[in-house]
This record gives structure tokens, C-alpha cells and sequence, in this order.
């Protein structure tokens, strides 16, 4: 009897095996990561948008208003524990509102440093601490968003392994085939053309989330745990602490050192560590024009005299490479056509994420295995997160900036998952998605109508909102070949793999 030893498979189905199954494992949080961080790319711009009725101070605030405005924060603190941070978010082009920030509330100050209104952006946070941990504990969080990016990477890499004709089919789009094929083809085609685009948000995401886990094992291993000692080479030293009480910092005096020594700086961050004691100091971040990194800061005592810039835009590689990542990753640089642009990219890997799990769960369907519930429970992640994220912008406008969004979120998807699981029959994804963008549409309108803005980039925003929905209303007329017209017939793997048929 002859020993038949088996063919190994061709990297083509190893990648492929290996594609599917990291997708299945961390497609939903993939999905919720991709979707949040698509809206939170205009973060500043949905900061003005959740609260259009504040009073905006300009695009700049003068030193001595600055000086105002840290007076008139700690002034509000009074009778609470001392705070260890204060934060004087300079206004910019895209939120023209100054900011200061305590460790017990914020709040907004006009051109004069006076306070005007209470910093209320909760559904705004809301996304963000979604986009960057999941709502999970922060250090938990990251390390598992963080992980996902080592992921999502892995399936750009294998996803190009396991499609080989891949690039020279990337224009071969059949949108109007067989609706098996047209996702195939959508799946495939948007994972080229946006290759260059994943590739960079999942290594800077990795980066940023793991980096913590990162230095916390270079404490251990070189400076007993001290995790300042690891950071200092990147982001500098911190003083001595002396917690004997002392007047407020002179940051006007900093301010303007900073316009006199580096004009061509803007100021984006006045950071004040241990205010009110005599180990306190000024850190002032700043922006540099035609600069990837996302400031440079400079170190200030006391009385404002200049210690000097860390080196994060003119330091060492690392230094700035990792000064780099964050605005690399949530595309803050170029202005509004870098954010559009990372927006449409954002859409792009969702459609992919999105269309990656539908096309496994029919080729699992197709092979006689039950998929009915997983198929409405992958529906309910599709459409019912952004109808979530929709229903909590609504929460946020009638309940106000303390209303229990994160609960609300998780609680509403909680139980859309455990009736699809239930009773798939009553999850037809036609409807929900149709009900997201109407959602979508009547937001806007909304907001428009009842609030009224008088600003016109908030109007923009909300006729963003109502072209965007109509638009994805009327999308399936234009692309999607109606199911009465489309071929019949089994779609083999080869199809989706990529490879046209014959």
C-alpha cells in the first residue's frame, strides 16, 4: 500500500483560511472602531455643533486673556480638592472657542478670558472614548484597540495574499452583477484603493494603544517601574514637586515668549502642572505649519521664563516619530480636505469590514450550515450601530451633556442583538439601513430647525448630514442591481476571491 502524502495547501488558501478567520474573531469591534473613528475626524467641528449656542471667542486668544480665563477657572473650583492639571485649550479655526479645563469641569470663556458657558460636548467624548477604548477601562481598552490594529493590519496583509489577481482587477468593478458577485467585488475594490490608507491607521493605531503596554515594560526592565523616567526622552522631564502654596503661574509672560522666540508657532494647549504650589510649571503646546507631529512644547517656570522646546518636532527620529502617529492616524493636518478625505477612506473600510463578514456568513450558508442568527446579529452591528450612535445624539439634545450615553449605547445594541439572536425573521437589513439614513436626515433637519445656528460651518454640518442621507437612500437605485434582474446560479469561491467569471 502506497503512502499518499497529502498536497500542503497553496499560500493562497493558507491567507485566505487565515483572512476569514482573524475577520470573524474582531470584525464587530473592528467595525465600531472604524465607524466611530470615521465621524470622530471632525471632532472639533461636532464639538461646535453639539453646542452652537456658545459664544465663540475668535480664532485667538490674547495672553492676558488667557491669564483671565485660568483665574476665572480656578475661581469656580473654589472649595474643591486642589486640582493637579489646568488645561487652556486655545481656540482655532475649527472650534474658535477657548476652553479651560480643571480636574473637576470645563468651561468656555470669550475674547476676555470671562466665562460664558459650560463645556457640554458629551456626545462628542462619547465617540471618541468609543473610537479609542471601547468604552472599556482605559488602559484595558487600549491595549485591546490597539491589538485590533496589529489585526487589522494582518487582514490588509492577507487579504492581498489571498486575492492574487488583486491589484490588476482593482478598476474591474461589477456593481450591477449578481448582488454575491457585486459585494465581492466591492469588498475587493475598496480593499485596493484603500490599501495605503488602512495600512497607516492600523500601524499608528497599534502604535498609539500597545504603546503604554510598551513602556510600561521598558519601566520594568530598566527604571524599576518609574514610568516617567521611560517617557522623559520623548516628552521630557518633569520638576521636582513642592506642594507649599504659591500664587498662579504668569502663562501670559509664556504666551508671549513663545510669539516672540518661535512666531511661527500657534499655540494649541497652555498646560498647567500642580497650579497654586510652588512646584508648578508651564507647558505650552504648539503647532508648527507644514509639520506632521502634532506640536512642539515648550517648558516654562513659574514666572513664564522660557526653559525651552522638548524637541518633539526638532528632536531625535523616535521623537518625532512618535509625535507623529496621532495626527497621521486621526488625519489632523492639511484642514478640511485631509478630514474629508480620511472620511470617505473611514466609509470605505467600513463598507469592507462590513461586506468582509456578510460574504463569509453566505459562503457559510450556502455550504448547508445554519447562519440565520449570526446573519441578523451581523446585521444589527451594521446598521443598528450608527442607528445607536443617532438614537444617543438624540439623548444628548433632550436629557442634556449628563445624560447616560455609554448605558444608553451599549444597552440599546444589548438588547437589538438579543432579539436578532431570538427571532432573526424580524431583522431585515433593507429596513434598517433605509431607517439609519432617514435617521440621519431627520438629525440633521432637526438640529437645524429646533437650535437655529447662526454659525454657518454648524449649517454646514447639518446639510452634511441630510445631503449624505439622501444620498445613501437613493445609492442601491443607482448601484444595486435589483435581486428580479440579477443572475441566478452558484458563485463559486473563485468569484469571491476577486476572479471575474467566465
Amino acid at each position: 500500500m502506497t503512502n499518499m502524502t497529502p498536497m500542503p495547501q497553496s499560500l493562497v488558501k493558507r491567507a485566505l483560511g487565515g483572512h476569514a478567520a482573524i475577520g470573524l474573531l474582531v470584525s464587530a469591534m473592528l467595525y465600531l472602531i472604524a465607524l466611530s473613528g470615521t465621524i470622530v475626524v471632525i471632532h472639533d467641528r461636532w464639538q461646535r455643533w453639539e453646542q452652537p449656542a456658545i459664544a465663540e471667542s475668535g480664532a485667538v486668544l490674547s495672553p492676558a486673556a488667557a491669564q483671565a480665563a485660568m483665574t476665572a477657572a480656578v475661581a469656580l473650583d473654589k472649595g474643591k480638592p486642589p486640582t493637579t492639571h489646568l488645561y487652556i485649550r486655545m481656540p482655532t479655526d475649527d472650534l474658535p472657542r477657548a476652553v479651560v479645563t480643571t480636574d473637576h469641569a470645563a468651561w468656555y470663556v470669550d475674547g476676555a478670558g470671562r466665562v460664558v458657558g459650560r463645556e457640554g460636548h458629551a456626545w462628542t467624548e462619547f465617540l471618541i472614548e468609543l473610537h479609542e477604548y471601547l468604552h472599556l477601562p482605559m488602559t484595558w481598552g487600549m491595549i485591546v484597540v490597539g491589538a485590533l490594529g496589529v489585526a487589522l493590519a494582518a487582514l490588509v496583509v492577507t487579504g492581498v495574499l489571498a486575492h492574487p489577481r488583486i491589484v490588476r482587477d482593482a478598476f474591474s468593478l461589477r456593481a450591477r452583477h449578481d448582488p454575491q458577485v457585486a459585494r465581492a467585488d466591492w469588498h475587493n475594490r475598496l480593499g485596493v484603493w484603500t490599501l495605503p490608507f488602512a495600512l497607516a491607521v492600523a500601524l499608528t493605531g497599534a502604535f498609539i494603544g500597545l504603546g503604554s503596554v510598551g513602556f510600561s515594560m521598558l519601566a520594568r526592565a530598566y527604571t524599576g517601574g518609574d514610568m516617567e523616567a521611560v517617557y522623559a526622552p520623548i516628552f521630557g522631564t518633569e520638576p521636582t514637586p513642592n506642594a507649599a502654596p504659591a500664587p498662579l503661574p504668569n502663562v501670559a509672560a509664556a504666551l508671549t515668549a513663545v510669539a516672540t522666540r518661535v512666531p511661527e508657532a500657534s499655540p494649541i494647549y497652555v498646560i498647567v502642572h500642580d497650579p497654586r504650589t510652588a512646584g508648578q510649571h508651564v507647558q505650552i503646546l504648539a503647532e508648527h505649519p507644514r509639520r506632521l507631529v502634532y506640536g512642539e512644547s515648550y517648558q516654562f517656570g513659574e514666572d513664564g521664563t522660557w526653559h525651552g522646546p522638548v524637541g518633539i518636532a526638532g528632536g531625535t527620529l523616535g521623537q518625532q516619530s512618535a509625535g507623529s502617529a496621532y495626527n497621521l492616524h486621526f488625519g489632523n493636518y492639511g484642514g478640511l480636505v485631509v478630514e474629508l478625505a480620511y472620511m470617505l477612506l473611514g466609509l470605505a473600510l467600513c463598507a469592507i469590514t462590513a461586506t468582509g463578514t456578510t460574504l463569509w456568513l453566505t459562503k457559510r450558508q450556502r455550504r448547508g450550515l445554519p447562519s440565520a442568527r449570526m446573519s441578523a446579529c451581523w446585521t444589527i452591528v451594521v446598521w443598528g450601530t450608527p442607528l445607536a450612535i443617532i438614537g444617543a445624539a438624540w439623548l444628548r439634545g433632550l436629557a442634556g451633556p449628563d445624560a447616560p450615553l455609554v448605558a444608553a449605547f451599549w444597552g440599546v445594541l444589548a438588547v437589538a442583538l438579543i432579539v436578532a439572536a431570538a427571532r432573526p425573521a424580524w431583522v431585515v437589513a433593507a429596513r434598517l439601513r433605509d431607517a439609519t439614513f432617514v435617521a440621519t436626515i431627520v438629525t440633521g433637519l432637526g438640529h437645524a430647525i429646533v437650535l437655529r445656528p447662526d454659525v454657518g460651518a454648524v449649517l454646514a454640518l447639518d446639510a452634511g448630514l441630510v445631503a449624505f442621507g439622501l444620498f445613501a437612500l437613493m445609492a442601491p437605485r443607482w448601484f444595486v442591481r435589483p435581486v428580479t434582474e440579477a443572475r441566478t446560479g452558484r458563485v463559486d469561491d473563485q468569484v469571491l476571491r476577486g476572479s471575474p467569471t467566465s
